[in-house]
């Protein structure tokens, strides 16, 4: 009778099992994702179209101006050669800006690339040491013009003379590219407007244990509380070591807040279009012809990784955040909220539904109690990184955790490079809002014990970011380079 009832127990248990796999499956299609790395069927398959995260963040050190960066191609191996990692000639990058609060773009900043290869007969990257961006020996080059695209404006050109900006190259080794940081910094481009640009490979500064989380949701510093316990454990940063292509520009704020938002409060989103039409000729090049349609887009982090479900993935990624309305359900009914319910049952129950706090968050901006606003833009949802321009940048009490942690310069006002959006998410969605936050709002944010301490235990990036524009780390060099170092804060407590 006893080994009855435990064989009972034990299908019960994978049964529920079962079944978290599935929803989390539903959530994961692919293999490796980060903030949005390879988070949907389609865009999976198509890495040089594919944004993986977007950062935008009043300049530290220039505090009159707003850094924005959009980064692409996921999990980026350093040892890709001999054909290295590059930007898509045939995609039209785009950051994007609503100034206004309509939810519409007004700036829009177009990136076209070309690609050069100097002598086609070698199968090699370089000929030699690369020592200037100009180097004979530098073999596959890439150059880009930016376009400004401003409502109500014929498109303008933003490079000098407009003459096309170049390319790092790949950071190869200490043999092909011996001095890497003077050929990153030789490419930063002055445009017009008083902008400066970069475009070219960094280190992906997203920091996050996947291997743990997509491992039925998994998080090592919490693994004795898991539905499947396990031992308690540093969390590890699965994309460490690894690299992505990054556009950055760094604008004077008095070009971005001209709209009719005297708040001084801007929406932002990178995009990736193609055009319509491929055709791939018998003598090994491609042809591309017809409207451009957008095939990826980010806005706030982690939102179609882990909000939208597997079948409007695609839908997502090709529509416009004005339409955003269309998804509403699946923030005011989060199915990650019902996950941790399930693979945490010793935690307290997390709200299911009714999530106003997450519509507020992430699709509309927050009001301070005074009603004022912190990052709102209007009552229409939409999928946007909004950055209020009127706050200076942290200098002495900063926290990783932004807002979460009584840092209004941080997530979810804009989005900084060092700001742990992995556990500022998962503990507002686990209303573990925290003690700050809980003292603003009430108990519109509550505040659950040991909810606002949940985390992957991976709390900053696996090397140091740079204090001046474009602010993210050199890429690993294919020579030197490690993956998956362990992260930088040791498990919390149960």
């Amino acid at each position: 009778m006893a080994n009855s009832r435990a064989q009972v127990r034990r299908q019960h248990i994978l049964i529920v099992l079962a079944v978290a796999a599935l929803l989390i499956a539903a959530l994961v299609p692919a293999s490796i994702r980060g903030s949005s790395h390879r988070e949907a069927p389609l865009i999976s398959k198509d890495p040089t179209a594919d944004n993986t995260d977007l950062y935008a963040f009043v300049s530290p050190d220039k505090p009159d101006s707003v850094t924005i960066i959009a980064n692409f191609i996921p999990v980026e191996e350093p040892t890709g050669g001999p054909y290295f990692h590059n930007f898509d000639p045939n995609v039209l990058y785009e950051i994007k800006v609503d100034n206004d609060g309509d939810a519409e773009e007004d700036l829009t900043y177009q990136f076209r690339f070309t690609t050069t290869i100097l002598n086609t007969k070698t199968f090699l990257y370089n000929t030699g040491q690369i020592t200037a961006l100009d180097d004979p020996d530098f073999n596959f080059r890439q150059h880009y013009v930016v376009t400004l695209v401003e409502e109500g404006k014929a498109p303008r050109v933003l490079n000098m003379s407009n003459k096309p900006a170049p390319v790092p190259p790949a950071n190869v080794g200490p043999r092909s590219t011996p001095k890497y940081g003077d050929l990153a910094r030789a490419a930063q481009t002055q445009l017009r407007d008083g902008i400066a640009a970069f475009a070219g490979p960094r280190d992906d500064p997203f920091f996050v244990d996947i291997g743990s989380i997509f491992d039925l949701g998994g998080l090592r510093p919490f693994n004795p509380a898991h539905l499947i316990p396990l031992d308690k454990a540093a969390g590890v940063d699965s994309v460490g070591g690894f690299n992505v292509h990054t556009i950055a520009l760094q604008i004077p704020r008095t070009k971005l807040g001209q709209g009719g938002n005297k708040n001084d409060i801007i929406g932002v989103y990178a995009s990736a279009s193609r055009q319509t039409t491929t055709v791939l000729n018998a003598n090994g090049t491609v042809s591309t012809q017809g409207a451009w349609q957008q095939v990826s887009r980010l806005g706030n982090p982690l939102i179609n990784e882990v909000v939208i479900p597997v079948g409007k993935k695609d839908l997502w990624n090709a529509s416009d955040p004005a339409g955003d309305a269309q998804f509403l359900a699946h923030y005011t009914t989060p199915e990650l909220a019902a996950l941790v319910n399930l693979l945490y049952p010793s935690l307290p129950n997390v709200r299911t539904t009714n999530r106003a706090d997450l519509v507020a968050i992430l699709l509309t901006g927050l009001k301070l109690p005074d009603g004022s606003p912190f990052t709102f833009t209007g009552t229409k949802p939409a999928d946007l990184l909004r950055l209020n321009m009127g706050i200076a940048p942290c200098k002495d009490t900063c926290s990783t955790l932004g807002v979460l942690g009584g840092d209004l310069a941080g997530f979810p006002n804009g989005r900084r490079l060092t700001d742990d959006v992995t556990d500022i998410e998962i503990r507002a969605v686990a209303d573990g809002y925290g003690k700050f936050v809980n003292g603003l709002y009430g108990n519109l944010t509550p505040n659950r014990n040991p909810n606002n301490d949940l985390g992957d235990g991976v709390n900053k990036n696996d090397v140091d970011f740079m204090r001046e524009f474009p602010y993210m780390a050199l890429p690993s060099s294919g020579y030197q380079h490690t993956h998956h170092r362990v992260g930088a804060m040791a498990p919390v407590p149960l």
